[in-house]
């Protein structure tokens, strides 16, 4: 069988078993869109939200992009964020990474990577900051890891001068930001960054907002 051809069969499967657990479940599922969570998180196959948080379809509402980025000339990871948290009102925005990301090992090196080379040097611009500390550590994996850990406490930094966070701190006390990473080795996340909503961010990024 034809590998795409596959996945229209397991489709079948999958939605066959939902109901027979749940007869109502797409019922519900159609009616209704009310996630708690906005997911940024890598492209890479291996860390999908739903399975590794172990939640339902509904839960979880989410934007992936090589290396998980919040860039603020991205105008769909922008979009998807002020529809998250104007319309849908989540209650926290998680940006995940995932140890051995080959976004965050390509900035590391100077490999021309073709139109790839703009968006790895956001990573490159972090780890330009944090040179120092990466550099001293052992081994290239380990110097791989803290850069990704670095990296995503700096996306949810990235988060945190946006207008739509700023706005929706000031007005709503939400939503509340996290800065997590995923293990491809054990399936485990480890939380690294958290900014509540009376974060403070440093004021040449603060805007003026009215009450």
């Amino acid at each position: 069988m034809e590998l795409f051809r596959q996945l229209l069969e397991n489709n079948k499967v999958w939605a066959a078993k939902m109901v027979a657990e749940d007869k109502d479940f797409f019922t519900r599922l159609q009616h209704q869109q009310a996630p708690k969570f906005l997911w940024i998180g890598c492209s890479d196959s291996r860390v999908p939200a739903n399975e590794i948080t172990n939640t339902l379809p509904g839960e979880i509402f989410v934007h992936r992009n090589v290396a998980n980025m919040v860039v603020h000339t991205d105008m769909n990871l922008l979009t998807v964020l002020e529809y998250a948290v104007k319309i849908l009102k989540v209650e926290h925005v998680l940006v995940v990474g995932h140890y051995g990301c080959g976004g965050v090992k390509a900035a590391m090196t100077n490999d021309n990577l073709g139109i790839i080379n703009p968006w790895l040097k956001h990573i490159k611009d972090v780890y330009r900051i944090h040179r120092e500390e990466v550099d001293g550590l052992d081994t290239p994996e380990v110097q791989a890891d803290r850069l990704t850990e670095l990296n995503v406490r700096e996306q949810v930094m990235n988060l945190a001068k946006t207008i739509t966070i700023q706005e929706t701190w000031r007005k709503e006390q939400r939503p509340h930001l996290h800065g997590w990473v995923y293990g491809l080795k054990d399936g485990l996340i480890n939380p690294v960054f958290d900014m509540p909503p009376d974060s403070r961010i440093d004021p040449i990024y603060e805007f003026d907002i009215n009450p």
